[in-house]
């Protein structure tokens, strides 16, 4: 496998992080993920990235990640994995897009032998992915900047399909003015769709928390300089105020998972500042005259 690393930029280079925990993570008596293709890229990366001068790399390598991140990251990607499969089950037609996928495998996790599911990132991105997965006629792959929109050319084609974009670990790092584009350009284009989408609380990227979070991306994760947090909402509904018809539907954070490895932190989980400093919201964009009626599907 060639190594693609330095040509990916510090934002991308994070999905290396998401990659190396779903393996460790994968690798323990009981795994909250079972993340088989994980186990098996690393395995083969490993060699490469340990000669890397990149700390984010190094400790990659070492297996010296965070426990806490590590349980973080999988539940996460569980989370998001059900979430793929319970919008299937209410629409066995409907078509998954993955933005800003990263390294992660999820179509081979959640895969039943009928989804149709598309892997968005940068093109350099896609290329590293395609060394490891082969596309077909059910799983495709779009080498694109995420802001760059003809990239949602080819699915406009497929008007009569329903889709779930889901976001995992992305908006954080843009900025508001291309969040908001992102989600009203997604809202016009495709009615009746959801998202799916992690967010950060802008309280925290207030300062002095704003500077004491990035660094802290920095000096724990080895993260680069541009993988900085910029974006962030107040609420879960915050999004709702941007068009009539985004509908909020439900809201996921990592704290209400029964896992007990979080000790103490769990006894604050009732704290809104707390349970949503970084969490998931789930939005429907309805048809035009049809203003919020999704939440009765």
């Amino acid at each position: 496998m060639e190594l693609l690393s330095q040509a990916i930029k510090d934002v991308s280079a994070t999905s290396f992080l998401t990659l190396f925990c779903h393996a460790l993570e994968s690798k323990s008596a009981q795994p909250i993920l079972h993340d088989p293709w994980a186990v098996e890229i690393t395995k083969q990366l490993a060699p490469q990235l340990q000669s890397s001068d990149n700390p984010l790399y190094q400790n990659l390598v070492r297996g010296k990640l965070d426990r806490e991140i590590v349980i973080y990251v999988n539940l996460r990607a569980r989370k998001y994995d059900q979430y793929a499969r319970d919008f299937l089950q209410r629409k066995p037609e409907g078509i998954i897009v993955n933005l800003g996928c990263g390294l992660d495998p999820r179509f081979q996790r959640i895969d039943d032998g009928k989804l149709t599911f598309y892997d968005l990132d940068f093109p350099e991105v896609i290329a590293f992915k395609k060394q490891c997965f082969s596309a077909n006629e059910r799983y495709k792959f779009i080498p694109s900047n995420l802001l760059n929109y003809q990239w949602m050319e080819e699915l406009l084609s497929l008007r009569d399909k329903q889709f779930l974009f889901l976001i995992e670990g992305v908006l954080m790092y843009l900025h508001e003015e291309e969040v908001k584009s992102l989600i009203l350009t997604l809202q016009s284009k495709f009615p009746g769709c959801e998202l799916v989408a992690e967010v950060c609380n802008s309280f925290w990227l207030r300062q002095p928390f704003r500077s004491l979070m990035n660094l802290r991306l920095r000096r724990k994760l080895g993260f680069g300089s541009e993988a900085t947090f910029n974006f962030g909402i107040s609420d879960s509904e915050a999004l709702e105020s941007w068009h009539q018809n985004i509908s909020f539907l439900d809201d996921w954070s990592f704290l209400d998972e029964p896992e007990a490895q979080f000790g103490r932190l769990k006894l604050l989980k009732n704290i809104d500042l707390v349970r949503k400093t970084l969490w998931t919201v789930h939005y429907s964009f309805s048809h035009p005259g049809d203003v919020h009626s999704v939440k009765n599907f």
